[in-house]
């Protein structure tokens, strides 16, 4: 959390406050807001994130927000330390590289628990009820912070840069949270009592499917899940610890209809 922080303040201070640019969503609105009135853009990125935070308190989770509050504070903090410096002379280069630094930052906080404030928490309280990317959804949120900003200033090309910028960092924040992304696991094992204590306390369920090996004709258990990427480090050493022999099959899964998490009858 303190690296993503670290990484949010320098993309915002060494790339795209030189260039006057937007990062979207809160933040673009405290850097908009600092740009007109010469207020304090680290201040406002707080200010503006209060109430967000109170509303995913209630809406998503304590330990999330918990993490987001102290990834907002820590940036915040970053954001008076850090020298505003122009590192990149070219603005395509500030709004690309500001873009992957900040998308990378926040990455960071949405994969191990947290979030940068802002409209991570609004996209991530989305995600919990659709199955979207949740870097597209903050690049759609953030669209419409470009168009207040085309509203206000008529300046095209610093909307269209700072376009450039949140859709780099939404692709960056794609690649590194990996939540939505669905896979099905193949467990072909003959510990299956074993298996199923340990992974039915996980809130996804599994259906036990009876096979025989071609060349054997020994007859198994095969297991199917479908779970997120980002847990499936956890399933591959949970299954290896009860049964170092089973086969595992791991396809990527296009979509899914119904209840994912495990049912509760």
């Amino acid at each position: 959390m303190t690296i993503g922080a670290l990484l949010v303040a320098a993309g915002f201070n060494l790339f795209l406050i030189p260039h006057q640019l937007l990062s979207g969503g809160l933040s673009g609105i405290s850097m908009m807001i600092g740009y007109l009135t010469g207020g304090n853009i680290g201040l406002l990125y707080f200010l503006l994130n209060l109430p967000v935070l109170l509303w995913g308190w209630f809406a998503v989770g304590h330990r999330f927000i918990i993490w987001s509050i102290y990834m907002v504070i820590a940036s915040t903090l970053f954001l008076q330390i850090l020298p505003v410096v122009k590192i990149a002379e070219d603005i395509v280069l500030g709004s690309v590289f500001g873009g992957i630094i900040v998308g990378f930052g926040s990455g960071l906080s949405l994969r191990y628990g947290g979030s940068s404030g802002g409209f991570d928490i609004i996209a991530s309280i989305v995600t919990r009820r659709r199955d979207f990317p949740v870097g597209m959804i903050i690049f759609v949120l953030n669209s419409l912070v470009i168009a207040i900003l085309v509203f206000f200033t008529k300046n095209w090309d610093l909307a269209l840069y700072s376009l450039v910028s949140i859709y780099t960092a939404g692709k960056i924040v794609d690649i590194i949270h990996v939540r939505h992304i669905k896979v099905t696991a193949f467990i072909i094992t003959t510990k299956t009592e074993e298996l199923l204590a340990r992974l039915l306390t996980h809130p996804r369920g599994i259906t036990i499917i009876k096979t025989k090996g071609a060349y054997s004709a020994a007859e198994r258990d095969m297991l199917m899940t479908v779970r997120t990427r980002y847990e499936l480090s956890d399933l591959s050493k949970t299954i290896r610890s009860i049964d170092p022999h089973a086969f595992i099959n791991i396809v990527e899964t296009v979509g899914v209809i119904g209840d994912f998490s495990k049912p509760k009858d």
